[in-house]
């Protein structure tokens, strides 16, 4: 098993370098080229998140853009903010902090162009919509060959890898919570949490989002709550925790055998891990919401980078900081973070610790199920192949309960980075056509209008296949009543 892990590792090793320069130098280009759109539209993203949902063709409401944002957050804040952040801080030092910070900022500028695509080129799906890279593959750039390579990458990355770290991080929780690891409890958690899955996987995604947007923004407020509290208790040794956090960054003090290179690569690795910008996941999501015009979704999914990873794993990485447990101690993962956060607040917080990353972690499965579940459809044109699909996943939920924690951490950065790599090669030739689109939505709010997009409003646009009069239909009093 040793071997297997080394020889994974060795591989991630060489191929993120050119991935991380893909996503650093996409994320500082559309930044530069928007005028950082991601920090100087700010109040509209508040704004359109909590706009009320178009009406659909046939008069039924749409899913909001915040059901939208909580499939994607689902996804978003899970074991990767608890047990990710643990693990590059352990690894790489708490320079690797820093990291995920810069990493965030760049990022929301990708996801910004990501999911306005998939908005743009999203298609209907029985009385809701469905999209992603795979669709503005075929229909945006004319390469539905390179749609299906996404389509089938991210089915096996999210589908079933992604989804055995959750599971697998869940059994490092409990572990920690009841003081030992056996197979019987690696088991039975499993069996637990594939049960709980399939029933909500196998209702559809109207389920997923519902369940979703009351159990993500509940559990992600607990967190931080806690969080909070352990920055005000240990206030006055903030200014030192970001000292810390500044010098190691750079290689300036080394930790745990960190410095520059360490800090850096695993705090970009577990910073998209977390918030998934240029992944290509994300628009999956975004494109599901009935909105007026697809830069308001775009604008939305980089919020949720933002609520990501400067909120919840910002926290985690204070709770850890502050605690001054010893980086790499052999503490893996969640454990981490759960020893941290004992030692400020008690015991206590062991178990609720695993509670609350079992929720997140259940979250985070049908989430990411919803993801493979959209693209099987553009694979195979028809929902037949759906219940083999949701058998699958619930078969690597239970599966990855029973894993090593450093081959499934490392097959997820494997199949994460190649997924990452096709999405920005496409975004490159497409990014011209969600800053036209921006345009169009600025010049209708500086006329005071809430913009609204109809297929002909930008010119040379090509490969719509909603977006026409009968697709976007205004909030009316009369269509109100209907939500």
């Amino acid at each position: 098993m040793d071997a297997v892990v080394d020889f994974v590792t060795d591989i991630n090793d060489w191929f993120w370098y050119g991935v991380i320069a893909l996503l650093v130098g996409s994320g500082l280009y559309y930044s530069f080229r928007s005028r950082f759109i991601q920090i100087r539209l700010i109040p509209d993203m508040l704004r359109s998140v909590v706009e009320k949902p178009e009406a659909l063709p046939d008069g039924e409401p749409g899913i909001s853009a915040f059901r939208a944002f909580s499939i994607s957050a689902a996804s978003r804040v899970g074991t990767g903010n608890v047990a990710g952040v643990a693990i590059a801080i352990s690894i790489g030092g708490p320079g690797a902090v820093f990291w995920m910070w810069m990493m965030a900022l760049a990022g929301a500028a990708t996801a910004f162009v990501e999911s306005t695509l998939a908005q743009l080129y999203k298609v209907r799906d029985k009385g809701a919509y469905r999209g992603g890279p795979a669709y503005y593959m075929q229909y945006g750039l004319g390469k539905r060959w390179m749609g299906m390579i996404f389509a089938v990458i991210i089915t096996i990355t999210y589908g079933f890898v992604f989804n055995a770290v959750q599971t697998n991080s869940v059994v490092d929780a409990v572990s920690s919570s009841v003081g030992e690891k056996t197979t019987a409890l690696q088991v039975g958690i499993g069996a637990l949490v594939a049960i709980l899955v399939a029933v909500v996987i196998f209702g559809g995604v109207r389920r997923i989002s519902a369940v979703s947007q009351v159990v993500v923004p509940v559990m992600a407020a607990a967190y931080l709550i806690l969080g909070v509290i352990v920055v005000v208790l240990n206030i006055d040794e903030v200014p030192g925790m970001f000292r810390l956090v500044f010098d190691n960054a750079f290689g300036i003090r080394e930790i745990a055998g960190g410095g520059f290179g360490a800090a850096f690569m695993n705090g970009i690795r577990r910073g998209l891990f977390s918030n998934e910008a240029g992944m290509g996941s994300a628009p999956n999501a975004g494109a599901t919401a009935s909105v007026s015009h697809p830069v308001k979704q775009g604008l939305v999914q980089s919020l949720g980078v933002y609520f990501d990873t400067w909120l919840v794993c910002s926290i985690t990485a204070f709770i850890i900081l502050l605690s001054e447990p010893e980086f790499g101690s052999g503490l893996e993962g969640a454990a981490l973070t759960q020893n941290a956060l004992a030692l400020q607040l008690g015991d206590w917080t062991v178990h609720f610790l695993a509670v609350l990353i079992s929720f997140l972690a259940f979250t985070s499965v049908i989430g990411n199920y919803y993801y493979s579940e959209s693209n099987i459809e553009f694979l195979t044109g028809s929902r037949r192949a759906l219940p083999y699909l949701r058998s699958l996943v619930v078969l690597c939920v239970f599966l990855g309960a029973i894993g090593s924690v450093p081959l499934v951490w490392a097959l997820a950065d494997l199949s994460m980075g190649v997924m990452a790599t096709v999405n920005l090669i496409a975004l490159v030739p497409l990014s011209g056509v969600a800053y036209a689109l921006f345009h169009n939505y600025s010049a209708q709010r500086k006329q005071g209008r809430n913009p609204v997009f109809h297929r002909g409003d930008v010119p040379g646009l090509r490969g719509i296949q909603v977006w026409g009069d009968d697709d976007v239909v205004p909030i009316t009093e009369q269509t109100r009543g209907t939500r």
